[in-house]
């Protein structure tokens, strides 16, 4: 990994050795004159480290411009590891600058071997604090559960298969197109795993989730006190894939006023931090999912042409349920297992009337209902072997929204708990598929999510 150091200092004769002794070890140099090119750099590029002299031209002994320097600095970047120099070497000016977050401290004329030594154990540290921070964000994040089944027996998913295989591991941004319910999200997985990246992160945004107000935030990050509740920094979703993969699923879902941004860091792979002024490069391969018709959104000017043509560099289309016959009883089989396991539940097994069911029921939620009625099935049962009767399998009916009123007359509910209610069964009827359950509540896609956010209903792909 290229490491890229801040110097400073005024004499240019300490500036070019300093950069050539460091080059000569790998590690990249921006040298600067003072405290104010220094200040200026820092705010327009993250480094890996600085080291700055602590005596300038206007106060050549006390070490106060350097020390303030160091106190701007870690304004800036709170993690960025600093070594202070000094000419004059006093145990006070040291003290001081190591009170005020210095990592270490050399003393000119220095020694190359321990100055290349300090220098390399404070970037260990600082990217020792980057992976601890990366962590922890990680681990606040809803990730896609890493036990979902991916199943390829039937021609069309062997035919996917291939495909995904041949450009997983290409940095090439795959859009993936598909019936919700269908395992978008398993295929984004998939083409992580098998890609070069496999080893750093697989980050998972839904993008109809993220109230528009807080879209920069949440996928560029924002400094402390950038706006109200910024109480700390916050890295985004862009920052913490980078070097990984960034899943954005339901796409079509970007407000307008957001897609240039988003055009702009699939562009130059460059965002600021909300609040900030500096430049962060990301290296980020993008897959992105959603069931809408794009070049229809593009064509009555819901979503841009050019994001369109970024994000599906190649485009993997994931064939409905109902036409992956061979695989309903693999994955079916499969979820069984599975829950079995999850509740406890010893020797359960598929009678042939429920396997023939489960074959010639239409699927209209796709794998995501399939896997609803067997942990159900898995939970309920009387007996170890599920018939057909325990699969509880009935055709959707259709539903209304306006309907809220007269349920909430009938059932002594307020209209907007009646109306959590509806929409909460029409996504259970459906498997969670946004499209359909919108169809039967009379609703366009949009007017559900916003009920979705309102109510705290998570959907996935």
């Amino acid at each position: 990994m290229s490491t890229t150091v801040l110097i400073a200092d005024d004499q240019r004769d300490i500036r070019e050795a300093l950069r050539l002794l460091l080059k000569a070890e790998g590690i990249g140099c921006v040298a600067v004159d003072g405290p104010a090119a220094a200040l200026d750099a820092a705010r327009r590029q993250r480094f890996d480290a600085a080291l700055v002299d602590l005596n300038y031209t206007r106060d050549t002994t006390s070490g106060a411009e350097g020390l303030e320097l160091l106190r701007e600095l870690r304004k800036l970047d709170a993690e960025l590891p600093v070594v202070a120099m000094t000419a004059w070497g006093t145990i006070d000016v040291a003290v001081e600058a190591m009170r005020l977050g210095a990592g270490d401290f050399v003393e000119k004329p220095w020694d190359n071997q321990r100055l290349v030594s300090i220098v390399r154990n404070q970037l260990a540290l600082g990217l020792s604090r980057r992976n601890e921070r990366r962590l922890a964000a990680e681990n606040a994040l809803l990730r896609a559960d890493a036990d979902e089944e991916f199943v390829a027996a039937s021609a069309p998913m062997r035919a996917l298969l291939a495909t995904l295989q041949r450009v997983a591991p290409s940095d090439a941004n795959v859009l993936v197109l598909g019936e919700n319910g269908t395992g978008k999200g398993v295929i984004a997985r998939k083409l992580h795993e098998l890609s070069r990246r496999a080893s750093a992160s697989f980050v998972k945004v839904n993008m109809g989730g993220i109230p528009e107000s807080v879209f920069e935030a949440e996928m560029f990050g924002h400094v402390k006190g950038a706006f109200t509740d910024a109480k700390a920094d916050r890295i985004g979703r862009f920052e913490l894939a980078d070097g990984g993969t960034l899943f954005l699923d339901e796409i079509a879902n970007i407000p307008p006023a957001q897609q240039p941004k988003l055009l702009r860091v699939l562009e130059d792979g460059e965002l600021e931090r909300v609040g900030s002024s500096r430049t962060l490069k990301v290296d980020v391969r993008l897959v992105s999912a959603t069931n809408a018709d794009l070049a229809a959104d593009v064509a009555r000017g819901a979503f841009r042409k050019d994001l369109m043509f970024r994000l599906n560099t190649v485009e993997l289309r994931l064939p409905p349920l109902r036409e992956r016959g061979e695989d309903i009883a693999l994955l079916a089989q499969s979820f069984l297992a599975r829950f079995g396991v999850r509740y406890q539940r010893d020797g359960l097994h598929f009678a042939p009337s429920a396997l023939r069911a489960l074959q010639h029921y239409d699927w209209p939620g796709n794998v995501r209902e399939l896997s609803h009625v067997i942990e159900r099935a898995a939970l309920m049962a009387d007996a170890p072997q599920i018939d057909e009767d325990a699969l509880n399998l009935k055709p959707p009916a259709p539903h209304d929204i306006s309907g809220a009123a007269a349920l909430a007359a009938s059932e002594s509910l307020t209209v907007e708990q009646a109306e959590e209610r509806m929409v909460r069964q029409a996504l259970e009827r459906t498997g969670g598929n946004i499209q359909r359950a919108a169809a039967q509540l009379g609703l366009s896609r949009p007017s559900l999510y916003r009920r979705l956010q309102k109510y705290g209903i998570e959907t996935g792909s």
